[in-house]
Protein backbone atom coordinates (compact mmCIF):
# COMPACT_ATOMS: atom_id res chain seq x y z
CA UNK A 1 0.00 0.00 0.00
CA UNK A 2 1.26 3.50 -0.83
CA UNK A 3 2.34 5.41 2.25
CA UNK A 4 0.55 8.65 3.00
CA UNK A 5 3.01 11.47 3.64
CA UNK A 6 2.99 13.27 6.97
CA UNK A 7 2.66 17.02 6.48
CA UNK A 8 5.35 19.04 8.32
CA UNK A 9 2.94 20.29 10.98
CA UNK A 10 1.66 16.80 11.83
CA UNK A 11 3.97 15.44 14.50
CA UNK A 12 3.31 12.07 16.14
CA UNK A 13 1.81 13.75 19.19
CA UNK A 14 -0.43 16.02 17.13
CA UNK A 15 -1.81 13.03 15.23
CA UNK A 16 -2.69 11.03 18.36
CA UNK A 17 -4.02 14.26 19.89
CA UNK A 18 -7.07 13.71 17.66
CA UNK A 19 -7.73 10.23 19.04
CA UNK A 20 -10.61 8.99 21.13
CA UNK A 21 -9.10 5.68 22.25
CA UNK A 22 -11.94 3.15 22.55
CA UNK A 23 -12.04 0.70 25.47
CA UNK A 24 -15.46 -0.76 24.74
CA UNK A 25 -15.17 -4.48 24.12
CA UNK A 26 -17.87 -6.20 26.22
CA UNK A 27 -15.39 -8.78 27.55
CA UNK A 28 -13.00 -6.24 29.09
CA UNK A 29 -12.83 -6.53 32.87
CA UNK A 30 -12.24 -3.56 35.17
CA UNK A 31 -8.62 -4.64 35.62
CA UNK A 32 -8.10 -4.83 31.86
CA UNK A 33 -9.65 -1.42 31.29
CA UNK A 34 -7.47 0.14 34.01
CA UNK A 35 -4.39 -1.48 32.52
CA UNK A 36 -5.23 0.01 29.12
CA UNK A 37 -5.74 3.45 30.65
CA UNK A 38 -2.38 3.23 32.41
CA UNK A 39 -0.68 2.24 29.15
CA UNK A 40 -2.20 5.31 27.45
CA UNK A 41 -0.90 7.84 29.98
CA UNK A 42 2.25 8.73 27.97
CA UNK A 43 0.18 9.63 24.91
CA UNK A 44 -1.53 13.04 24.52
CA UNK A 45 -4.81 11.60 23.20
CA UNK A 46 -8.02 13.63 23.26
CA UNK A 47 -10.02 11.13 25.29
CA UNK A 48 -10.62 7.61 26.44
CA UNK A 49 -14.04 6.30 25.36
CA UNK A 50 -15.04 3.70 27.92
CA UNK A 51 -18.06 1.57 28.80
CA UNK A 52 -20.77 3.61 30.57
CA UNK A 53 -20.57 1.92 33.96
CA UNK A 54 -16.81 2.55 34.07
CA UNK A 55 -16.87 6.33 33.53
CA UNK A 56 -16.29 7.19 37.20
CA UNK A 57 -13.46 4.66 37.39
CA UNK A 58 -11.79 6.15 34.31
CA UNK A 59 -12.19 9.71 35.60
CA UNK A 60 -10.41 8.74 38.80
CA UNK A 61 -7.65 6.90 36.91
CA UNK A 62 -7.06 9.93 34.65
CA UNK A 63 -7.19 12.56 37.39
CA UNK A 64 -4.46 15.13 36.92
CA UNK A 65 -4.02 14.40 33.21
CA UNK A 66 -5.31 16.30 30.17
CA UNK A 67 -7.05 13.18 28.81
CA UNK A 68 -10.84 13.52 28.80
CA UNK A 69 -13.29 10.70 29.48
CA UNK A 70 -16.07 9.87 27.05
CA UNK A 71 -18.64 7.12 26.84
CA UNK A 72 -21.33 5.72 24.58
CA UNK A 73 -25.10 6.16 24.65
CA UNK A 74 -27.67 3.73 23.21
CA UNK A 75 -24.73 1.52 22.29
CA UNK A 76 -24.36 -0.28 19.98
CA UNK A 77 -27.77 -0.48 18.28
CA UNK A 78 -29.39 2.87 19.11
CA UNK A 79 -32.78 1.38 19.86
CA UNK A 80 -33.41 2.78 23.34
CA UNK A 81 -36.16 5.34 23.79
CA UNK A 82 -35.03 8.99 23.64
CA UNK A 83 -35.77 9.41 27.34
CA UNK A 84 -33.56 6.44 28.18
CA UNK A 85 -30.71 7.80 26.07
CA UNK A 86 -31.09 11.15 27.79
CA UNK A 87 -30.98 9.44 31.20
CA UNK A 88 -27.83 7.53 30.15
CA UNK A 89 -26.21 10.80 29.12
CA UNK A 90 -27.24 12.50 32.35
CA UNK A 91 -25.60 9.79 34.43
CA UNK A 92 -22.48 9.84 32.27
CA UNK A 93 -21.99 13.56 32.80
CA UNK A 94 -22.71 13.24 36.52
CA UNK A 95 -20.02 10.55 36.67
CA UNK A 96 -17.52 12.94 35.11
CA UNK A 97 -17.65 12.30 31.35
CA UNK A 98 -17.06 15.27 29.08
CA UNK A 99 -18.01 13.53 25.81
CA UNK A 100 -20.89 11.23 24.87
CA UNK A 101 -21.15 9.31 21.59
CA UNK A 102 -24.79 8.39 20.92
CA UNK A 103 -26.05 5.91 18.34
CA UNK A 104 -29.00 7.03 16.23
CA UNK A 105 -32.09 4.84 16.06
CA UNK A 106 -31.11 3.01 12.88
CA UNK A 107 -34.57 1.51 12.29
CA UNK A 108 -36.16 4.95 12.48
CA UNK A 109 -33.58 6.32 10.05
CA UNK A 110 -34.31 3.52 7.61
CA UNK A 111 -38.04 4.16 8.06
CA UNK A 112 -37.58 7.82 7.22
CA UNK A 113 -39.13 8.92 10.53
CA UNK A 114 -37.05 12.06 10.64
CA UNK A 115 -39.12 13.77 13.33
CA UNK A 116 -38.38 10.88 15.71
CA UNK A 117 -34.70 10.95 14.75
CA UNK A 118 -34.55 14.69 15.42
CA UNK A 119 -36.25 14.25 18.79
CA UNK A 120 -33.94 11.36 19.69
CA UNK A 121 -30.76 13.32 18.98
CA UNK A 122 -32.20 16.48 20.50
CA UNK A 123 -32.95 14.73 23.79
CA UNK A 124 -29.31 13.82 24.29
CA UNK A 125 -28.06 17.15 22.96
CA UNK A 126 -30.15 19.00 25.57
CA UNK A 127 -28.43 17.02 28.33
CA UNK A 128 -25.00 17.62 26.83
CA UNK A 129 -25.61 21.35 26.60
CA UNK A 130 -26.83 21.53 30.18
CA UNK A 131 -23.58 19.93 31.33
CA UNK A 132 -21.41 21.84 28.83
CA UNK A 133 -20.44 18.49 27.34
CA UNK A 134 -19.67 17.29 23.83
CA UNK A 135 -22.11 15.23 21.75
CA UNK A 136 -20.98 12.99 18.90
CA UNK A 137 -23.73 11.34 16.85
CA UNK A 138 -22.97 7.87 15.46
CA UNK A 139 -24.70 7.15 12.14
CA UNK A 140 -23.61 3.48 11.82
CA UNK A 141 -22.99 4.05 8.13
CA UNK A 142 -22.67 0.36 7.20
CA UNK A 143 -26.41 -0.12 7.55
CA UNK A 144 -27.48 2.22 4.74
CA UNK A 145 -27.52 1.07 1.12
CA UNK A 146 -27.36 4.59 -0.33
CA UNK A 147 -26.31 8.08 0.71
CA UNK A 148 -29.70 9.71 1.30
CA UNK A 149 -30.11 8.61 4.95
CA UNK A 150 -26.58 9.79 5.75
CA UNK A 151 -27.22 13.14 4.07
CA UNK A 152 -30.45 13.56 6.05
CA UNK A 153 -28.63 12.74 9.28
CA UNK A 154 -26.00 15.35 8.43
CA UNK A 155 -28.77 17.88 7.81
CA UNK A 156 -30.52 17.16 11.10
CA UNK A 157 -27.27 17.19 13.08
CA UNK A 158 -26.29 20.47 11.41
CA UNK A 159 -29.63 22.08 12.19
CA UNK A 160 -29.48 20.93 15.82
CA UNK A 161 -25.85 21.99 16.18
CA UNK A 162 -24.25 18.81 17.52
CA UNK A 163 -20.48 18.81 18.05
CA UNK A 164 -19.45 15.85 15.88
CA UNK A 165 -20.90 13.37 13.45
CA UNK A 166 -19.34 9.92 13.55
CA UNK A 167 -19.41 7.00 11.14
CA UNK A 168 -19.57 3.84 13.19
CA UNK A 169 -19.65 2.05 16.53
CA UNK A 170 -17.05 -0.54 15.57
CA UNK A 171 -19.56 -3.22 16.56
CA UNK A 172 -22.09 -3.00 13.71
CA UNK A 173 -21.50 -6.40 12.15
CA UNK A 174 -24.31 -7.29 9.78
CA UNK A 175 -25.15 -10.44 7.82
CA UNK A 176 -23.90 -10.26 4.25
CA UNK A 177 -25.50 -11.79 1.12
CA UNK A 178 -23.38 -14.92 1.51
CA UNK A 179 -24.51 -15.40 5.12
CA UNK A 180 -21.24 -14.27 6.71
CA UNK A 181 -21.00 -11.39 9.17
CA UNK A 182 -19.17 -8.36 7.80
CA UNK A 183 -18.30 -4.81 8.70
CA UNK A 184 -16.53 -1.94 6.91
CA UNK A 185 -16.58 0.89 9.42
CA UNK A 186 -15.27 4.26 8.29
CA UNK A 187 -14.77 4.75 4.54
CA UNK A 188 -13.29 7.57 2.48
CA UNK A 189 -16.62 7.99 0.72
CA UNK A 190 -18.52 8.54 3.95
CA UNK A 191 -15.99 10.98 5.41
CA UNK A 192 -16.12 13.04 2.20
CA UNK A 193 -19.92 12.93 2.28
CA UNK A 194 -20.15 14.00 5.92
CA UNK A 195 -17.67 16.82 5.44
CA UNK A 196 -19.57 18.02 2.38
CA UNK A 197 -22.95 18.05 4.12
CA UNK A 198 -21.97 19.44 7.53
CA UNK A 199 -20.80 22.99 8.25
CA UNK A 200 -17.19 23.60 9.32
CA UNK A 201 -18.23 23.99 12.95
CA UNK A 202 -19.27 20.34 13.19
CA UNK A 203 -16.42 17.88 13.60
CA UNK A 204 -16.11 14.65 11.63
CA UNK A 205 -15.12 11.44 13.41
CA UNK A 206 -14.27 8.28 11.47
CA UNK A 207 -14.41 5.21 13.66
CA UNK A 208 -14.14 1.51 12.92
CA UNK A 209 -11.07 0.39 10.98
CA UNK A 210 -8.67 3.22 11.92
CA UNK A 211 -5.80 0.85 12.62
CA UNK A 212 -2.68 2.38 11.06
CA UNK A 213 -0.91 5.66 10.49
CA UNK A 214 -1.98 5.63 6.84
CA UNK A 215 -5.61 5.19 7.90
CA UNK A 216 -5.34 8.16 10.25
CA UNK A 217 -3.57 10.42 7.74
CA UNK A 218 -6.02 9.50 4.98
CA UNK A 219 -9.00 10.56 7.07
CA UNK A 220 -7.30 13.69 8.41
CA UNK A 221 -6.64 14.76 4.82
CA UNK A 222 -10.35 14.28 4.05
CA UNK A 223 -11.40 16.58 6.90
CA UNK A 224 -11.61 14.36 9.99
CA UNK A 225 -11.15 16.32 13.21
CA UNK A 226 -11.33 13.42 15.70
CA UNK A 227 -10.65 9.70 15.17
CA UNK A 228 -11.90 6.66 17.02
CA UNK A 229 -9.29 3.91 17.33
CA UNK A 230 -7.86 1.17 19.50
CA UNK A 231 -4.42 1.49 17.88
CA UNK A 232 -2.98 4.60 19.55
CA UNK A 233 0.37 3.10 20.50
CA UNK A 234 0.92 1.48 17.10
CA UNK A 235 0.03 4.62 15.15
CA UNK A 236 2.22 6.80 17.35
CA UNK A 237 5.16 4.44 16.82
CA UNK A 238 4.55 4.34 13.06
CA UNK A 239 4.50 8.15 12.96
CA UNK A 240 7.79 8.43 14.85
CA UNK A 241 9.41 5.86 12.55
CA UNK A 242 8.18 7.59 9.40
CA UNK A 243 9.24 11.02 10.64
CA UNK A 244 12.66 9.61 11.52
CA UNK A 245 12.91 8.12 8.04
CA UNK A 246 12.04 11.48 6.51
CA UNK A 247 14.79 13.16 8.50
CA UNK A 248 17.28 10.52 7.42
CA UNK A 249 16.55 11.29 3.77
CA UNK A 250 16.78 15.08 4.05
CA UNK A 251 18.89 17.49 6.08
CA UNK A 252 17.22 18.83 9.20
CA UNK A 253 16.62 22.59 8.74
CA UNK A 254 18.62 24.90 11.04
CA UNK A 255 16.95 25.48 14.38
CA UNK A 256 14.83 22.29 14.16
CA UNK A 257 15.27 19.86 17.02
CA UNK A 258 14.57 16.90 14.75
CA UNK A 259 12.53 14.94 17.29
CA UNK A 260 9.24 13.34 16.27
CA UNK A 261 7.12 15.14 18.81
Amino acid sequence: MTQTAILPQWTANKIVGLFDHAILHPMFTDAEMLAQIEALLPYPIASVCIKPYAVAMAVKALEGTAIAVGTVIGFPHGSSLPAIKAAEAEQAFLDGASDVDMVVNVGKVMSGDWEFVRRDIGAVLAVARRHKGILKVIFETDYYKDDEPKIMLCRICSELGVDFVKTSTGFGFVKQADGTMGYKGATEHDIKLMRQHCPPGIGIKPSGGVRSLDDALKFIALGATRLGTTSTQLIHRQALERLAGSRDSAATPPGESGNGY
